[in-house]
């Protein structure tokens, strides 16, 4: 029999040191002038931080069973997800980020906190018990609240009885957020990163608006076709040659694509719908002074001149013309770390922003409103890309979920696509829209597979961009992915993983009704045990 949390902890630890409880103040917990108080509310339970001067870095909340947690765990990611999402046994030294789902072959409880908390927030399962850990630092420095309370997590319970566990899931992640913000439509389209990886032009890119149009002649629900990195000043050298490592800023044009006003204007005049990529915190403009930046020379977004400046850039962008906006890598350039460098907490010590009264979580979702408020006058859908979703919900329109598929590689396809599309599937329009990322349609990957990547997402209910060069596919593969399209235009039922138990690569899906299989192997299995080191020779 499961046990919610909602009710005070039996422990409070504000970092290495025990808290009293404050009998004068019920749900209060005190360490020297730190204080922890929990409030019971409707359906959640509302825990803030006060402290005076003293630095605060972590606060541990422990609740124990009176009988013991049994049962198989799926937990979420801290930003995307890297193949590793998974359920498993209760393991009492991993951490689980945001929320923590336990099934026990009937019922299913859920712990979690509501989106955008004040506190980087992840979960601790054991047998006898749950903790929650409460990262309130500054960076990697403990936040200096100076008497303000801060508003650090609205912890949620619910104990699902004889539910199946996608169904839980589901209903939690709704749970979990109130006011998601999301599209009119399906968002579908072409994004020329996986057969381009930075080698475009403006040219180039209207022949993807052409192509798409082809593809999609007759729908009424427009695609989109999204420009990905290249188009900025840096990606190309003054001489005109590529600089493959370079993927920052400034935010404007380089010569290979001239007038971005005008290249908008043109792509819409096709019938498609301009959007485009952006590194936001990553810009090498020359009158940025020092003191808006971190150590790594990333923008620090906890400067009001730094959010003023990503204003300036997304307003300009929907000033062009731009109708998507995906704004990437900011997850990295903020903590120095992906997502699989994080087995415990999101940031490293040593370093913190430059104000250091508001906490990382804080600092997080005021930059992912300031993208929003700039976006939303010019009526521009946010995408997020390398963004922490729980800090993001109600904040972005859509958000890509896992790790870079590929159009090179279809066991990084596998691994990220189908394992992120699976586990994340029960936020998508509970949080925002789901991107599970796109079909990489080059020569290098066997089409028996994209194929079948292109029928789930497609069928899905999520979103699905395709990158594939104008042409460059036989007829018979052109018409299955202009069937594909379409399908993918029209709202839908959202799939369902129904072997995701069994395995980080669902191949079973519930699907408008009825169960689809794929084979995600063939007959020869895979062609290498992948994973995130560089490419080999065979790979190339």
């Amino acid at each position: 029999m499961f046990e919610t949390i909602f009710r005070n902890p039996d422990f409070v630890t504000v970092e290495n040191g025990e808290a009293r409880r404050d009998d004068a103040r019920p749900g209060s917990y005190a360490r020297g002038d730190v204080r922890v108080t929990c409030e019971r509310q409707e359906e959640c339970l509302a825990v803030y931080v006060e402290a005076g001067a003293t630095p605060v870095r972590q606060v541990r909340l422990r609740w124990r069973f009176k009988s013991r947690l049994r049962g198989t765990v799926l937990g979420d990611a801290w930003e995307r997800a890297y193949g590793d999402l998974e359920w498993t046994c209760i393991n009492p030294f991993r951490s689980l980020p945001w929320y923590a789902l336990v099934q026990d072959g009937c019922d299913t409880v859920g712990y979690g906190v509501m989106v955008r908390p004040g506190a980087i927030c992840s979960w601790q399962l054991d047998p006898e018990g749950v903790t929650l850990w409460l990262d309130v630092r500054c960076g990697g420095e403990g936040v200096v609240l100076n008497g303000r309370r801060l508003p650090a997590a609205r912890v949620l319970s619910r104990v699902y009885a004889g539910t199946k566990t996608y169904a839980a899931a589901r209903d939690f992640c709704r749970r979990m957020c109130a006011d998601p913000i999301l599209p009119p439509a399906p968002v579908y389209g072409s994004n020329n990163w996986y057969y381009a990886y930075g080698c475009s032009s403006a040219r180039t890119i209207l022949d993807e608006a052409d192509y798409m149009a082809k593809l999609t002649q007759g729908l009424s629900n427009r695609p989109y076709v999204v420009i990905d990195d290249g188009w900025q000043q840096g990606r190309y050298r003054p001489d005109g040659t590529y600089e493959a490592v370079y993927n920052g800023g400034p935010w404007m044009p380089n010569a290979r694509f001239g007038d971005m006003a005008a290249l908008a204007a043109q792509i819409a005049r096709k019938g498609v719908i301009p959007g485009i990529w952006v590194r936001l915190l990553q810009d090498d403009s020359g009158d940025i002074p020092r003191g808006w930046r971190l150590e790594s020379g990333a923008l620090d977004p906890s400067v009001p001149e730094v959010l003023d400046h990503v204003r300036t850039v997304v307003d300009r962008i929907g000033g062009w013309g731009y109708r998507l906006l995906k704004h990437d890598f900011s997850t990295f350039d903020i903590t120095g770390l992906w997502g699989w460098q994080m087995p415990h907490r999101m940031t490293g010590d040593g370093w913190r922003f430059a104000d250091r009264t508001r906490t990382t979580a804080e600092i997080i979702v005021d930059f992912y409103r300031a993208v929003l408020e700039a976006a939303e006058p010019h009526g521009m859908l946010v995408l997020g890309c390398n963004t922490v979703g729980h800090l993001g919900a109600g904040l972005m329109h859509l958000n890509r979920i896992g790790e870079d598929t590929s159009g090179l590689v279809w066991e990084r396809t596998l691994k990220n696509g189908v394992n992120a599309l699976a586990y994340r599937m029960p936020q998508h329009r509970a949080f925002y829209d789901v991107d599970a990322d796109c079909i990489g349609i080059t020569e290098r990957i066997d089409w028996t597979f994209n194929r079948q990547w292109g029928e789930l997402l497609s069928r899905s209910g999520t979103s699905m961009f395709v990158s594939v060069a104008p042409g460059s596919l036989p007829a018979a593969q052109e018409d299955a992915l202009r069937r594909m399209l379409a399908v993918n235009a029209c709202p839908r039922e959202a799939a369902q993983p129904l072997d995701w138990q069994e395995t980080t690569q669902p191949r079973i899906w519930l699907i408008d009704g009825e169960a689809v299989q794929f084979n995600w192997h063939g007959p020869r299995g895979l062609r290498t045990s992948f994973d995130d080191a560089p490419l080999t020779s065979e790979d190339e």
